[in-house]
Parts: structure tokens; C-alpha cells; sequence
């Protein structure tokens, strides 16, 4: 898991740097912002990591694994969720993804709403699926 982690943070860390690199007059550029309060967008996080997941483990482990349309059910929510959460709460779904830009761009006062969110959407859908 360490290994897992540490690569996602150094790929987030790497692309950050390079988007600052390749655009610095936007300061917060990747950065994953609430546009309404905490709560929300706290409570929002938590329910898209919970239907991700939930969608991942019911389509890709298992004897229910599905083959390629595992990869299609799980992007299309990706899709979609950004698509009508994203403009809310930023629709990070990933804590690493939040992370990095947050590091990058100094911007760190939201920061925790997405390393708690995500983290806690995930295990309460293992605890669903199981």
C-alpha cells in the first residue's frame, strides 16, 4: 500500500509542478476549491468517493468482474461526477489529486475536507460492498 501511495503523491507532486511550471500566472491552477461551504462540499466529496468505489469494487473484483466495460462503467462516473459535482466542490475523489496543488500553490486552508472526505467515502463503501 505504501509503494501505492507514495507513487500517486509523487505523480500528483510531478504534474503539479510541471502545470506551475508551464503556467505561472495562475497561482492556483489544479488546486481543488469549495465554492460553497465546508460542509458541503465535505459531504458531497464524501458521497462521490463512496459511488466511485462503490462502483469499482461491484464491477472489477470478484466473479462479478465485467472485462472492458469494467473500465467504461467506472470512467463514465468519473465523467459525470465531475461533470455535476465538480463546479461545487471540485469533485476531487482523490486525495492526492487535492494534494499536490494544494502543496504547489501554498493554498492549503481547504486541504482537509478532501484528505478526510475521500479516505472516509472509500472505506463506508468496502464496508457497503462487503
Amino acid at each position: 500500500m505504501v509503494p501505492y501511495i507514495l507513487s500517486q503523491v509523487t505523480g500528483a507532486l510531478l504534474a503539479s509542478a510541471l502545470l506551475r511550471l508551464l503556467f505561472p500566472q495562475n497561482k492556483l491552477l489544479g488546486a481543488t476549491l469549495p465554492a460553497g461551504s465546508e460542509l458541503q462540499s465535505f459531504t458531497l466529496e464524501l458521497v462521490l468517493t463512496f459511488l466511485l468505489m462503490l462502483t469499482i469494487l461491484n464491477v472489477s473484483t470478484g466473479a462479478k468482474e465485467k472485462g472492458i466495460t469494467a473500465g467504461i462503467a467506472i470512467g463514465a462516473v468519473i465523467g459525470l461526477e465531475a461533470m455535476f459535482a465538480g463546479p461545487i466542490c471540485g469533485a476531487s475523489m482523490n486525495p492526492a489529486r487535492s494534494l499536490a496543488p494544494a502543496i504547489v500553490s501554498g493554498n492549503l486552508q481547504h486541504l482537509w475536507l478532501y484528505l478526510a472526505a475521500s479516505p472516509l467515502g472509500t472505506a463506508t463503501a468496502m464496508l457497503a460492498c462487503r
